[in-house]
């Protein structure tokens, strides 16, 4: 049976001490949550201090990112070592704002995939198309390749451990969201793709719904049967708010 996930994607947002406080307040309220994986995604700086706040509670701790290499030369990047070492057990890859302004490639995420599972960390991987790519209904084609460039690449027992996140760009942050039949099509047609390679895998596989997922439309976007949960941006800054989608299932 497939994981309920929900992910809270804090992004650049927090001082370490109000992360660590927010931290605190979901671990208290996720005590009303049963049969859902929670998981928390602070900047880098918090992971520690977050860490000890997750400690003993059912909210797992993931990165936001990681590095491609394993160590180096590579001023400003963070290890997956180093992610796991702090207490991770989660790591976003892939996400569209690093694709869009950092310049990720399939080439790239394809190294972050390896560090992942050399420590033992889940990746949460994200695919998804902008605007422009929906409008002119290559979204099919595009999140196909983006997943036959990356996560096809991945053996058998790797590919188990994967999490999917669809995020549609255009609804990242707008207050868009994309329409629960919309949300279910492209998640089934992401379940039909991995299936390609993995074959009845792929039906254990949890796919999240990442684009603004909120308290008041998560329940009507988790009543598909393809999507699995979420990944959540603006309102997992808010302990009521996160629990609330936690909730929604």
């Amino acid at each position: 049976m497939r994981k309920k996930i929900v992910a809270g994607n804090w992004k650049m947002n927090t001082s370490v001490s109000k992360g660590a406080q927010l931290a605190s307040e979901i671990v208290n309220k996720s005590k009303e949550v049963e049969g859902v994986t929670l998981i928390v995604a602070p900047p880098f700086t918090h992971l520690t201090k977050v860490s000890e706040q997750l400690k003993g509670s059912q909210v797992a701790l993931s990165a936001q990112n990681c590095a491609a290499e394993a160590s180096g030369a590579y001023t400003g990047e963070v290890a997956a070592l180093m992610i796991a070492d702090a207490g991770a057990s989660y790591c976003i890859l892939g996400h569209s704002e690093r694709r869009e302004y950092y310049g990720e490639v399939d080439a790239t995420l394809n190294k972050k995939l390896v560090q992942c599972f050399a420590n033992n960390l889940i990746p949460i991987f994200c695919v998804g198309e902008k605007l422009d790519e929906r409008e002119s209904n290559r979204h099919f084609e595009v999140v196909k390749a983006q997943l036959q460039n990356t996560v096809f690449n991945l053996g058998e027992e790797e590919f188990g451990k994967v999490i999917i996140a669809y995020e549609p760009v255009w609804a990242i942050g707008t207050g868009k969201t994309a329409t629960p039949e919309q949300a279910q099509e492209i998640h089934a047609f992401i379940r039909e793709t991995l299936a390609l390679k993995f074959g009845a895998k792929a039906e254990e596989t949890s796919i999240l719904y990442g684009g603004s997922c909120n308290p008041a439309n998560a329940k009507s976007l988790f009543l598909n049967k393809d999507v699995d949960g979420g990944l959540i941006g603006g309102a997992s800054l808010k302990a009521d708010d996160f629990i609330a989608i936690a909730k929604s299932f």
